[in-house]
């Protein structure tokens, strides 16, 4: 049995089954299973349903027991979704955002709230330090509003300082769109609930976390790639070095997009960050018409050619998966490698390695990094 009432909404964004949009979740939230390696069950048995009753099999041929998300749990979240007036948005919805898809480890599966049609505009992303400077938070505030206004949506991550500043900008001139950390129901900082109502309601806030899911540390750099994976191109407005908008930067130079950066005094330490992505090849901006004629080229269409093609799924013979699981555990360590290494060196077929890693993974022997490198856990 699987729940009713909130499976509707779930059912509703992508045109699924009350069956399989259940399964779906189920699986997301299974143990060991991330985005690739949701992505890569689905393209391997064709649906949710067969992929779950798939998994033990295939955790008990990397020598572990295996058991997926309890039913139960997967209906309190789509309850607590819909308590929240939110709903799913999965990969292949008409309304999933095309330029997100086509990033590394992109979230199969969101919450939401508010319009997905926000996501049609050009999209820019504005980030920046919590600590922001007074000057860099009007920046931020004028940049957003500006860019609104040109009908760009803007993106940013409800934080403190830069983020706030650019959500608030934006709905004074259009439109925006938040990414938190935390599940759909929750508000993080506390002092940008109210902001992040608003955005709820006049834009569009999106999570990968389940409902209730408070915003931990390791989820911001998650959050920090669909930041960039939603954007065509990222401005960071003041950030010190090692910050977590520079990490969002370099998201979104790895997937293509445009990377900008205001400069600042090199006597401000939060001035540090910007002025070191310039000096990395980053675009100095200093005004809108700046950010403007920058993306207004910008198509839709990745614009780096060094990318990782997706791997294409065929039938493999039981006997052909199990041998090479050997083999690649052999050639495998704790330091990461990239796949395609895996490929040369085993001297066995795409389709058979891409399985034998999906063995490995679910049975909690593997690590996924980014690149399209694995390694031992």
């Amino acid at each position: 049995m699987t729940g009713q009432g909130g499976e509707q909404e779930a059912k509703a964004a992508a045109g699924l089954s009350q069956e399989e949009a259940f399964a779906r979740i189920r699986l997301l939230r299974s143990p060991h299973i991330g985005p690739v390696t949701y992505m890569q069950l689905l393209a391997r048995f064709g649906d949710a349903r067969a992929a779950l009753d798939a998994l033990p099999d295939l955790a008990g041929r990397a020598g572990k027991g295996y058991e997926a998300a309890p039913e139960r749990r997967v209906q309190a979240e789509i309850a607590a979704t819909r308590k929240a007036e939110a709903r799913y948005l999965f990969h292949d919805s008409p309304d999933y955002p095309a330029l997100l898809a086509y990033s590394e480890g992109a979230p199969p599966i969101l919450t939401f709230r508010g319009d997905t049609g926000v996501l049609g505009r050009p999209t820019v992303a504005i980030v920046g330090a919590r600590n922001a400077s007074a000057g860099a938070v009007r920046l931020a505030r004028d940049f957003a509003h500006g860019l609104a206004e040109a009908g760009f949506t803007v993106v940013s991550g409800l934080a403190r300082g830069i983020d706030g500043a650019a959500h608030q900008g934006a709905l004074s001139g259009g439109a925006t769109v938040g990414v938190i950390a935390s599940g759909i129901d929750l508000a993080y900082p506390p002092e940008h609930a109210e902001l992040q109502a608003r955005v709820a309601t006049e834009g569009l806030l999106l999570a990968e976390q389940p409902p209730g899911t408070e915003p931990l540390a390791r989820h911001f750099p998650t959050r920090n790639r669909i930041i960039a994976g939603l954007a065509a191109g990222t401005i960071v407005v003041e950030a010190a070095p090692k910050s977590g908008s520079l990490i969002t930067a370099r998201l979104a130079g790895e997937m293509g997009r445009e990377v900008m950066a205001v400069p600042g005094s090199p006597l401000d330490p939060r001035s540090h960050g910007c002025n070191q992505l310039i000096r990395d090849g980053a675009v100095l901006v200093q005004s809108v018409e700046d950010v403007i004629e920058l993306l207004s080229g910008f198509d839709g269409a990745v614009r780096t050619g060094v990318r990782e093609g997706r791997p294409e799924w065929h039938p493999v013979p039981e006997e052909a998966g199990q041998d090479t699981e050997i083999e690649i555990a052999d050639l495998l360590s704790t330091a990461p490698v990239a796949v395609d290494e895996l490929i040369r060196q085993s001297g066995a077929g795409a389709p058979a390695i891409h399985m034998a890693l999906l063995e490995l993974e679910i049975g909690g022997r593997l690590l996924r990094h980014a690149g399209g490198r694995v390694s031992l856990a």
